[in-house]
């Protein structure tokens, strides 16, 4: 008899809590819609933080996705990366990268290793050194 007295009153308190509740939201569904826009207008003013990118999705602009260009992580002082091959993954965004060492535009190293961090959002194109395309010098015709 005790748990019917129980539920009855804990019956009586949720429907209460429910019609305070409806009369919460009927006060606020009839509030003035300006208070609403000026709330988005205010968020629209702050300036939105631009997302940085992998490694990946900088060298998907480039020709041949990057390889032969430098890249560099953008906290990086005077190191980069010749990017000399890439195994991308079916997505685009993800895979893997190899380069060649470069300190103060100078390459560090002959060979190429694979690049580590190239899924971090922190990759920037070193504009600087773009690609050379070595060209024969064509032989010059004397005149007879």
């Amino acid at each position: 008899m005790a748990i019917l007295s129980n539920r009855g009153a804990m019956e009586r308190r949720i429907s209460l809590f429910r019609h305070s509740f409806n009369l919460i939201r009927s006060f606020t569904a009839s509030a003035p819609s300006t208070s609403s826009n000026d709330t988005v207008a205010a968020a629209s003013k702050k300036p939105k933080r631009k997302k940085k990118k992998n490694l990946f999705e900088v060298a998907q602009f480039l020709p041949n996705w990057g390889v032969g260009y430098q890249m560099a992580k953008t906290h990086w002082t005077g190191v980069s990366y010749q990017i000399t091959k890439i195994n991308l993954y079916k997505d685009g965004r993800h895979g893997k990268a190899w380069g060649i060492v470069h300190k103060d535009g100078v390459p560090a190293a002959d060979i190429s290793k694979k690049i580590s961090g190239v899924h971090k959002r922190c990759w920037r194109y070193i504009s600087d050194s773009k690609k050379t395309i070595e060209s024969t010098p064509k032989p010059e015709v004397q005149a007879a």
